[in-house]
């Protein structure tokens, strides 16, 4: 449903420009100084537990601020407003009165309860306007416009994650074999709310990989893809006619470890 994709969207938008805003402020250990109370912190940790048991056999959540509340992440804006928070978010009674809203639509998502139409358009609509916010500051600190549309984060299926402000590259630990199957998500947006494209492609076969309009991008890994260091670019472009790099908007360079198919013994 699109409303619940939107909530989910905002939230984990926010989740990733408070960490990356405030681990840039206070370091590794920012959950602890960004005016949480042990208990909020703890009750993020229980829940993390409980969904790294129930995913046991594939990829969850590490970061525990993913197990935060919009309630949470509001008292964190408040605590921490001057600076970054204000400069992306402007007002912060607005800011403070659409996440109550939203928080009010999260508890509704939460238990099931059907929402009425024009419930569902105010939701997808505040959430695409915090967004919008979010994606038009990155995008004028990085090239002094708010005319491209930018990469938010990007999860492969083997449990890495790149968020805004981490650089374009993650040189990532894990090993792939010919013949796995490699599966990005990606979380992008438009400063005018245009419909994206996304590709993946690695050098090694260049002009092979369409654009498409999926957000879910797969790679099947063949024998050209072997060695050291492979490189997957994840890319993202609007419709315009200009793009802030030739052909596409924006990259983020996922490396991993490509070794042959094992051998089977008999």
């Amino acid at each position: 449903m699109q409303e619940t994709d939107a909530l989910r969207d905002v939230e984990n938008s926010l989740r990733d420009f408070i960490a990356c805003v405030l681990e840039r402020k206070f370091a590794s250990d920012w959950i602890n100084k960004c005016g949480i109370s042990e208990e909020r912190i703890k009750i993020w940790k229980e829940r993390k537990e409980i969904e790294m048991t129930k995913f046991r056999s594939g990829t969850a959540e590490e970061r525990p601020i993913y197990y935060a509340d919009f309630y949470d992440l509001k008292t964190i804006l408040q605590k921490n407003w001057n600076g970054e928070f204000s400069e992306a978010l402007g007002e912060l009674k607005r800011i403070e009165a659409l996440l109550s809203i939203l928080e009010g639509f999260r508890d509704s998502d939460a238990h099931r309860r059907e929402l009425l139409q024009h419930q569902k358009h105010l939701i997808i609509g505040i959430s695409g306007e915090i967004r919008n916010l979010l994606i038009k500051y990155r995008s004028k600190k990085e090239t002094g416009e708010d005319y491209f549309p930018r990469i938010e984060s990007v999860i492969d299926n083997l449990g890495n994650t790149w968020v805004a402000g981490k650089g374009n590259a993650i040189m990532t630990k894990s090993i792939l074999r010919v013949g796995d199957t490699l599966e990005f998500v990606v979380t992008g947006s438009d400063p005018e709310g245009l419909e994206l494209e996304y590709q993946v492609e690695n050098f090694n076969e260049q002009g092979r990989n369409i654009w498409t309009k999926s957000n879910n991008l797969t790679v099947k890994i063949e024998e050209n893809h072997i060695g050291r260091q492979s490189d997957f670019f994840i890319r993202i472009k609007s419709p315009r006619k200009y793009h802030a790099q030739s052909a596409w908007d924006d990259c983020v360079d996922f490396s991993y470890q490509v070794l042959p198919a094992k051998k089977l013994t008999l």
